[in-house]
C-alpha cells in the first residue's frame, strides 16, 4: 500500500511496517524495555550510535530544485488538482508534499523492511505486555515558527486523527486506547490487549501537529492555511490546482540526526499539475520537469526520442527497486448485484487478453500480475502447505474448492486478442450464473440487460481497456468507459459509485494492519477507504488478523499465502501487469550516492542537485 511516511513522497522506501519482538539495549524502571529502534520481529540493521543510512551521501550538498509530478496518493489527494492544504481529512482534495512538512516520532531507511529509528522521539520504553509505549522525546524539537514540540503535541495529533481523521488513519488508530502526555518531553500510549502486531510502528509515522496553532480550528475542514508544522520543508509558493512548491528549512531542527543526513538536499520541491499526461509529458521534455517516473510502457518504448535525450542532456534508467511490486488491477464493485456471484467476476476476467495487450501496447515490457502478493515469497503456490491448510480449514465450508488446490492463475490467451475458447468458458459461467442471452444482449438474472462502465479519470487507460471492453461486447455485455474529471472521479470513488475501476497499491514487504484498510469488511462499508471492491468475507478478516499479529516473519509468509489463496479464488479483480523495476528519466543535474538502498531505487530522495552537471547542459 501507499506509505505514509514523508520519505515515500521522495522515493527513499522508507517503510511503516511492523514490529512484535523488540531489541534490547538498556532496562529502564519498571519492567520496561529501552530501545532505540523498532522492527517487526526483533533484527535492526544500525546501533544505537549510528551516524547515518549507508546508502546516503553524508556530505551531499544542498540547493536547487526538484520539479516533479505527483505519482502515489493517500487519503484525500488525487493526481490531477488540490484545493487544500489539509491532506489528513476525508474533505477536500489534498495538495501533494505537504507529508514533508511534518516530523514523526520515528523513521525508517530503505535497507530494511520494516525498521524506524528515532526522529522526534529519541527513545522508546515498552511496558513488557507491550500495550504500553513511553516515548522520550528530544527536547530541542522545534516548530518551523520556533515553538517547542511537546509530548502534548504529540498525543493531540494521534487523537484528533483516531477522531476526525480520515477514515484511512481512524481505522488504523482504531486499536489505540489512550495517548497521553506525562511531561512535555514523555508520550505515553496505550494500546488495547487485540492490538495488531504493527500498531505503534504506525503510531510512531504519524505526522505530528501543533496543538496550539489548531486551536479555534475546525480540524476537518479544508483550509489553504498552511497547517504549522515541523518537518524539513514548509510550505511555499502556491496556485490551486497548478503548482505547490516546498523551501527547505534551512535551520531545521532534525537536520543533522542520523535518519536525516544526506537527505532532504533540495532547496526547493516543486509539484505541477496536470490533467493530461501528454502535456505532463511535453513538460518534462521542455524541462519544466526535471524527474520523471515513467508508468506508460508506450512511452518509455518510444517516447525517449527527443533530442535532450539524443545529445545525452537528459538520462533514463531501469532500476530495479527490490521492494514488492505494486498490485494493479480492474476492480470489481461487489457491492452491486451484477458482481455478487464470483462466476460472474471470473468469466468477466476471462474476457480480458493480456498476451495480446502486452506484445502490441505495452511493447512487452511486463509481466501478468497473478497474486496479490506479487514478486515475493508470500504469494501463494501449489497446494497449500499443512500450516496453510490449518489456518484455511475452519472456513472449509464457506470457501471455494480451489483454495485447497493450486491457487487460480489468469488465463493464458492464444494472442490474437479474441480468444474464443476463453471466450466460451466465459460464456459457460454466466450461463451457470443465471445469465441469459436475448438477441445478442446479455441479461443478469433479474432481467435487466448486463452493463458495465469503467470509471476513470484519464485516457491513458483506454488502449488497453478498450479492446478488454470489446470482448465483453462479444459476450452480450454493454462494457464501456466514463472519463470524469478528478474531483468528480475522487467523490464517486469515495462513495463506490462505480462498477469496475483500476487501482494500482504499493506491496509491503511486511504487511499488517494496512491490509485491514484494503480487504477488511469493516473497511469496506466506510465511505473512502480502500477496500473498493467491498470484500466482505469472514476468512478473509481472520487471516487478515493472523497476518497483522504474526510473531515470526515465518508465521507472516504462511499467513499471506493463505490470505493470497481466498482473494484469488474469490475473483475480486481482473489482474493488470507489473515489472520489478522503476523507470525514471531526469535533466542531467543530478548526482546520487554510490549505492542504493536495498529495498527502494533511492531516487530522488537520495540525490542532490550538481551545479556542475547543470552548468554544462546550459541549465545551471
Amino acid at each position: 500500500m501507499t506509505r505514509l511516511t514523508r520519505r515515500s513522497i521522495l522515493k527513499t522506501g522508507a517503510a511503516t511496517a511492523a514490529l512484535s519482538v523488540l531489541p534490547k539495549i538498556g532496562r529502564a524502571q519498571d519492567g520496561e524495555t529501552e530501545v532505540h529502534g523498532l522492527s517487526s520481529f526483533g533484527e535492526l540493521k544500525y546501533a544505537p550510535d549510528f551516524k547515518h543510512f549507508d546508502y546516503v551521501n553524508p556530505a551531499a550538498p544542498k540547493g536547487g530544485t526538484l520539479a516533479i509530478q505527483l505519482k502515489q496518493t493517500f487519503g484525500n489527494q488525487n493526481f490531477d488538482t488540490f484545493n487544500t492544504l489539509n491532506i489528513f481529512v476525508l474533505k477536500g482534495d489534498g495538495a501533494a508534499g505537504m507529508s514533508s512538512t511534518f516530523d514523526s516520532l520515528m523513521a525508517g531507511g530503505g535497507d530494511e523492511p520494516d525498521a524506524l529509528y528515532g526522529l522526534v522521539a529519541k527513545s522508546v520504553h515498552v511496558s513488557a505486555d507491550k500495550l504500553t509505549y513511553r516515548f522520550f522525546l528530544r527536547p530541542e524539537a522545534r516548530f518551523h515558527d520556533g515553538s517547542r514540540l511537546t509530548a502534548k503535541d504529540a498525543a493531540f495529533s494521534l487523537n484528533i486523527l483516531k477522531t476526525k481523521g480520515h477514515p484511512l488513519y481512524a481505522q488504523l488508530l482504531t486499536q489505540m486506547e489512550s495517548a497521553e502526555a506525562e511531561s512535555d518531553e514523555i508520550l505515553r500510549v496505550r494500546l488495547t490487549p487485540r492490538r495488531s502486531r504493527d500498531l505503534h510502528l504506525v503510531i510512531a509515522g504519524m505526522p505530528i501537529f501543533s496543538e496550539r496553532d489548531w486551536q479555534g480550528k475546525d480540524f476537518e475542514a479544508s483550509t489553504l492555511e498552511a497547517p504549522l508544522g515541523s518537518g524539513p520543508y514548509k510550505v511555499g509558493r502556491f496556485e490551486v490546482g497548478r503548482f505547490i512548491e516546498f523551501e527547505r528549512v534551512p535551520d531545521y531542527w532534525a537536520k543533522d540526526l542520523p535518519v536525516n543526513v544526506g537527505q532532504n538536499n533540495f532547496d526547493r520541491i516543486r509539484y505541477e499539475y496536470f490533467r493530461d499526461r501528454t502535456v505532463a509529458f511535453e513538460a518534462f521534455k521542455n524541462g519544466t520537469l526535471n524527474y520523471n517516473e515513467e508508468y506508460t510502457s508506450r512511452i518509455w518504448a518510444t517516447g525517449y526520442d527527443f533530442p535532450a535525450v539524443q545529445d545525452g542532456r537528459v538520462k533514463r534508467e531501469d532500476i530495479e527497486s527490490g521492494a514488492p511490486s505494486t498490485i494493479q488491477g480492474w476492480y470489481f464493485n461487489t457491492r452491486r448485484d451484477a458482481f455478487k456471484d464470483p462466476r460472474i467476476r471470473e468469466a468477466i476476467g476471462l474476457a480480458f487478453d493480456f498476451e495480446w495487450t502486452n506484445t502490441n501496447i505495452m511493447f512487452g515490457l511486463y509481466k501478468r500480475t497473478t497474486s496479490f502478493f506479487e514478486n515475493s515469497d508470500m504469494k501463494a503456490v501449489g497446494a497449500p502447505s499443512p500450516e496453510e491448510t490449518a489456518l484455511l480449514e475452519p472456513f472449509r465450508d464457506r470457501l471455494p474448492a480451489s483454495v485447497f488446490g493450486d491457487p487460480p492463475l489468469p488465463p493464458v490467451s492464444d494472442g490474437t486478442g479474441q480468444d474464443r475458447r476463453l471466450l466460451r468458458r466465459a460464456d459457460e459461467l454466466l450461463r451457470e450464473a443465471g445469465c441469459k442471452r436475448e438477441g445478442g444482449v446479455l441479461k443478469l438474472p433479474s432481467g435487466q440487460p448486463f452493463r458495465i462502465e469503467f470509471l476513470d479519470f484519464q485516457p491513458s487507460l483506454q488502449p488497453h481497456t478498450q479492446p478488454f471492453q470489446a470482448n465483453l461486447k462479444r459476450l452480450g455485455i454493454d462494457a464501456f468507459s466514463r472519463i470524469v474529471d478528478a474531483a468528480q472521479y475522487q467523490r464517486r470513488m469515495e462513495e463506490y459509485d462505480f462498477d469496475m475501476a483500476s487501482r494500482n497499491l504499493g506491496g509491503s514487504a511486511t504487511p499488517g494492519d494496512s491490509l485491514r484498510l484494503v480487504y477488511g469488511s469493516a473497511a469496506g462499508k466506510r465511505p473512502g477507504s480502500q477496500n473498493i471492491a467491498g470484500i466482505n468475507d469472514p476468512a478473509v478478516d481472520a487471516l487478515v488478523e493472523t497476518i497483522a499479529t504474526a510473531k515470526s516473519r515465518r508465521d507472516l509468509t504462511i499467513a499471506c499465502r493463505a490470505l493470497d489463496r481466498v482473494l484469488r479464488a474469490g475473483h475480486y479483480w481482473v489482474p493488470m501487469w507489473y515489472r520489478a523495476s522503476d523507470w525514471i528519466a531526469y535533466w542531467d543535474e543530478f548526482s546520487r550516492p554510490q549505492t542504493k538502498p536495498r529495498f527502494a531505487s533511492g531516487a530522488p530522495g537520495t540525490w542532490w542537485y550538481d551545479a556542475e552537471k547543470a552548468k554544462r547542459i546550459g541549465r545551471g
